[in-house]
């Protein structure tokens, strides 16, 4: 009787749509955060030998090809549930199960490690709190506002893209500043950021690309909004291509002007925070104060909308049976969000942030996001198949150029994350044999 009244509730309650076109493309900015590139600037910098802005242009081009499968199969499937529903629907549900149980633990991470590194980098402006408390805030405060409802996450969304933008609008004029006061500058100056001939390494370039495709990876989650957006096939596609496009762009004007701004050969004091010192070269202490918090609001940004787009895909797999339904696949009757996902995922950011280290949980994320990648792609191309053969040679090359491109950076992932994200993908498995074995699952005959 009680499943009864569930799954009768379930139909009756959805979520509202009533997100725009323009709502997609700031979840999605807000997601991969317009401030992107610079976290990983002084990394990309050291591996590629200075060519940030070319490793950033290419690993645009890589993305592109993903995200133009991602935009394929959200056409075809306006359901949310992203990778997991495509990959179910187009080549096997197991599969899909597999590729969502990865794909959660990339969504579950990224407010994971964004609660992390906001903890740490409060403790710079107040050093007298503890690391542990700042850790109970930062949670709290994601599961908070996100318990408000999307009307108040998408509010959110477009004030933080608002002040992001402002402050990469005073970084730009920061640098066009400075440089118009650097004394004759010679010829190849404004072009080495591209290439240059003394520096300039294939395989280090490669390198600096793999590392900068993470900067993209988020782009994705749009398409977990599918079930709240207007005219879904037709504003989820092109809000998925040209969110990664404008992403692209912007990186790429950033670490240009650093590199402009930082003089070639000479060390960084913080590889790790490197676009902060860069910023302090450019416009004194204070604008390396600006860019510091920047930074901070950054991860906020990121750290909100990826638990509640983790609650989504949690809510599209218990909706789909293959988790829990009366857990995972219920909405809240006032707000229409899935309140119980978003607290269970509340909970493992305060657990987890206490045992897990920001470089552990960063390499975990790319292993479940690479593989979902990995898996749209190759959804897309059996998808292009099936439609029209070789009729659809383009489709099936795009997606086989991401799918390629996608593994080659799956590949060179650390060890230890590989390992583990390997446990956590044979941890799904036997879950999903065990339900299997008291369960009908979806796909299954009853």
């Amino acid at each position: 009787m009680a499943d009864t009244t569930i799954t009768s509730s379930s139909q009756t309650i959805g979520l509202k749509r009533e997100l725009r076109f323009r709502d997609l493309i700031l979840y999605g900015i807000v997601l991969i955060q317009p401030t992107a590139p610079m976290p990983s600037f002084g990394v990309i910098y050291q591996e590629a030998r200075g060519h940030v802005v070319t490793a950033i242009l290419l690993a645009m081009v890589a993305m592109l090809f993903t995200s133009i499968s991602y935009g394929r199969m959200a056409r075809v499937y306006p359901h949310g549930g992203s990778a997991f529903l495509y990959v179910g629907k187009e080549i096997h549900h197991s599969a899909g199960y597999i590729t969502g149980w990865c794909l959660i633990m990339d969504y579950i991470l990224n407010p994971l490690i964004c609660t992390i590194w906001c903890s740490r980098a409060a403790m710079n402006f107040l050093p007298g709190i503890p690391y542990v408390a700042f850790v109970v805030f930062f949670a709290l405060f994601f599961t908070f506002l996100n318990c408000g409802g999307i009307e108040t996450s998408a509010r959110i969304n477009a004030g933080m893209a608002a002040l992001l933008g402002m402050v990469i609008v005073i970084v730009l004029v920061a640098a066009a500043r400075w440089l118009l006061h650097l004394a004759h500058p010679d010829a190849g100056f404004f072009t080495r950021p591209f290439y240059d001939p003394a520096t300039f390494n294939s395989a280090g370039l490669l390198r600096g690309t793999s590392i900068a495709v993470l900067s993209y990876i988020g782009f994705d989650g749009i398409s977990t909004l599918t079930d709240e957006a207007k005219d879904p096939s037709r504003s989820v596609p092109r809000a998925i291509v040209l969110t990664c496009f404008f992403t692209g762009v912007l990186a790429s004007i950033e670490v240009y002007v650093a590199q402009l701004v930082w003089p070639r050969g000479l060390a960084f004091p913080d590889v790790d925070t490197a676009y902060v010192y860069v910023s302090g070269r450019m416009g004194g202490p204070i604008l390396f104060a600006i860019v510091n918090a920047s930074l901070l609001l950054a991860n906020v940004g990121s750290g909100m909308a990826s638990q509640m787009g983790a609650a989504r895909l949690l809510y599209a797999m218990g909706q789909d049976g293959a988790l829990p339904r009366r857990f995972f696949g219920t909405v809240h009757r006032s707000n229409r969000i899935p309140r119980n996902n978003v607290l269970l995922i509340g909970g493992v950011c305060l657990v987890g942030a206490l045992v897990f280290s920001y470089q552990l949980g960063t390499e975990l994320l790319n292993y479940g996001a690479l593989l979902a990648f990995m898996g749209v792609n190759l959804a897309s191309m059996m998808r292009a198949w099936r439609e029209g053969r070789m009729k659809q040679w383009v489709p099936m090359l795009l997606g086989l150029c991401g799918l390629l491109t996608c593994l080659f950076l799956w590949i060179h992932l650390g060890t230890l994350a590989r390992i583990a994200g390997t446990v956590w993908a044979l941890a799904g498995v036997v879950l999903w044999l065990v339900r299997r074995r008291y369960t009908v699952l979806p796909g299954e005959a009853v």
